[in-house]
This record gives structure tokens, C-alpha cells and sequence, in this order.
């Protein structure tokens, strides 16, 4: 038996069953959670320096932005943002998404390494890192 002769044979119940099979697939494409924007993670780090009493024009001249020409050589890197307070630097690095966070973490350190020589020598503590 040919199956497409049950639906030859029967135009009205070929007609139906179309427009149920219309019908579902409306109903599912309504049901679908399409995100225009979907939620994704970014590999970041935060580098912090701490600098009891000095102003934030001395922490932006002789603590974020020697650390900033640092960090700003390290590949993979997307975006950095950097706040400059009273006694206290953040810098936030943020790289691609196909980087690896921890080759990206040691880089970080190496860098933070390279830029000791341009920070204050009375400097308390060297810059920590986040995740």
C-alpha cells in the first residue's frame, strides 16, 4: 500500500491533520525562550593596590597608571577599567572569551611583577589579584 494514497483518498482529514501540525508548531515556536541578549560570563580580574594615605591623584599617577601600561600588553585582553580612591587603586581587566583564565591569571602576575619597579617604594603591600 502507497501512504500517499490514504491521503489522497481523504483531502478533508489531510486538511485537518495540516493545520493541527500548524497549530502545534505556533503554539511550540511561542513557547521557545529565545534571549536577545543571552547572559555570558566574562573571564575577569581585579587587581587591587592599597596605599594608606596618599590621594587619589597619587594613586592615578604613581600607582594606576604604571600598572595600567603593564597590564595593557597582555594578550587576550578585552576591556580594562581602573578606579582611583583615596589610599586605594581597582583595576578591572577583562579578557575574551576564549581565553584561558589562568594563563591570563599568570600573565597578570608577570605583569604585576614587571611594574614593582615603577610603584612606590613605601608601598605597604603589592597588588593583590581576583577572580
Amino acid at each position: 500500500m502507497n501512504p500517499s494514497r490514504l491521503f489522497i483518498l481523504r483531502p478533508v482529514a489531510t486538511s485537518l491533520v495540516m493545520l493541527a501540525i500548524l497549530i502545534a508548531g505556533a503554539m511550540a515556536y511561542r513557547l521557545l525562550t529565545i534571549s536577545s541578549l543571552p547572559e555570558v560570563d566574562f573571564p575577569t580580574i581585579q587587581v587591587t593596590t592599597l596605599y594608606p594615605g596618599a590621594g587619589p591623584d597619587v594613586m592615578l599617577s604613581h600607582v594606576t597608571s604604571p600598572l595600567e601600561d603593564e597590564l595593557g600588553e597582555i594578550s587576550g585582553l578585552e576591556d580594562m577599567s581602573s578606579t582611583s580612591t583615596g589610599g586605594a587603586s581597582l583595576i578591572t581587566l577583562r579578557f575574551s572569551l576564549d581565553s584561558d583564565l589562568g594563563v591570563a591569571e599568570q600573565e597578570v602576575q608577570a605583569a604585576l611583577s614587571q611594574a614593582e619597579t615603577l610603584l612606590p617604594d613605601d608601598l605597604p603591600r603589592p597588588p593583590a589579584t581576583a577572580r
